[in-house]
């Protein structure tokens, strides 16, 4: 795996400080039944970092201590850690809302069986992976198979209410591109999406998410294997919007490893670059003190959320995306 952050570091992204946290970003763990090409964790099922129950009892103390609105659980597959459902209930129990990044191939895993009836009962919202609504492109990403089985989870997920209409339980999917490019328009592709789903498979579900590719770990090596690192990082600065540094997740958001340490996004957490709040950043920080206006530590992949449209955990920032990103997408 060839290490992309000496090629991100300096940088010229604008400096740019958080405001309040209303959202805990929680990595459980790098193993899952997964090994997609576009990961930026390189997970996989040979991963065996997970996060302990110690921790995870400091994770919902520092939620609780912060008043964090939401718990944004991922891996991995974060349901493959055994105290998942435990931090479920407790933080359904404090009022927390509850986000599952979800690669739906987990839902019909060994062991898993009631999975899908458990999200539903703590009403957690999921955001599920789900790079395009052909077979061949999502197997050709995720793995032979993967498809299907994707779509055997949408269906399980709405048969539950997940994604209905007047429902309240909140079923979102998310794309991104296959290779070096920025994603097309969100609202355009969100259209496309659940025509095809709808009327080839009769799954709705609420909103896409269109998530740019970051130039580190296994996407970041492969781009560098390719010759295609320097021209990538050229197509995002050249899309950089300005405004797009005002909605930016990092403002609102830290994350946290699966040993507990603190980061201002889970792509820092990737490159090891932690969070300006103390000298190791840690969970047991935000015990003490409130990490608002703190500095946000940057580097070039940075360029990643502001390019054309924006992209974030909840997808695009604006629909106000140049017309050639969306060509040459």
């Amino acid at each position: 795996m060839f290490d992309t952050r000496p090629l991100l570091t300096p940088t010229d992204f604008p400096a740019i400080r958080r405001d309040t946290v209303t959202t805990l970003q929680v990595n459980l763990g790098y193993r899952c039944n997964q090994r997609c090409l576009h990961c930026h964790v390189n997970a996989g099922p040979t991963r065996t970092e997970m996060m302990t129950p110690a921790t995870v009892d400091l994770v919902l103390a520092a939620a609780v201590k912060l008043g964090v609105t939401t718990l944004d659980l991922t891996g991995g597959a974060p349901e493959l850690n055994p105290d998942f459902k435990r931090l479920v209930r407790a933080a359904h129990a404090e009022g927390i809302h509850i986000i599952d990044r979800c690669n739906l191939t987990i839902l019909s895993e060994p062991g898993q069986a009631d999975l899908a009836e458990f999200l539903a009962q703590h009403q957690v919202e999921v955001v599920a992976s789900l790079p395009c609504y052909s077979a061949d492109n999502v197997d050709n990403q995720r793995g032979q198979g993967v498809f299907e089985r994707s779509i055997a989870g949408l269906k399980a997920l709405n048969q539950l209410g997940y994604g209905k209409a007047g429902s309240a339980l909140i079923l979102n999917l998310v794309y991104n591109p296959q290779g070096a490019t920025l994603p097309p328009a969100q609202s355009e592709l969100e259209h496309q999406y659940k025509h095809q789903l709808y009327h080839t498979f009769g799954i709705e579900f609420n909103l896409l998410f269109v998530l740019a590719n970051m130039p580190i770990q296994r996407f970041g090596s492969m781009l560098h294997s390719r010759g295609e690192f320097a021209p990538y990082m050229q197509t995002l600065k050249q899309a950089h919007q300005t405004a797009n540094l005002e909605s930016v997740m990092c403002r609102q958001q830290l994350s946290v490893d699966w040993q507990g340490n603190l980061y201002d996004c889970d792509f820092n957490q990737m490159l090891e670059m932690p969070a300006q709040i103390s000298e190791r950043p840690h969970l047991r920080d935000l015990l003490i003190h409130n990490p608002a206006s703190s500095n946000i530590t940057v580097a070039d992949h940075c360029y990643g959320c502001t390019a054309g449209q924006g992209s974030s955990c909840s997808g695009a920032h604006s629909s106000n995306e140049p017309e050639s990103i969306i060509a040459r997408a």
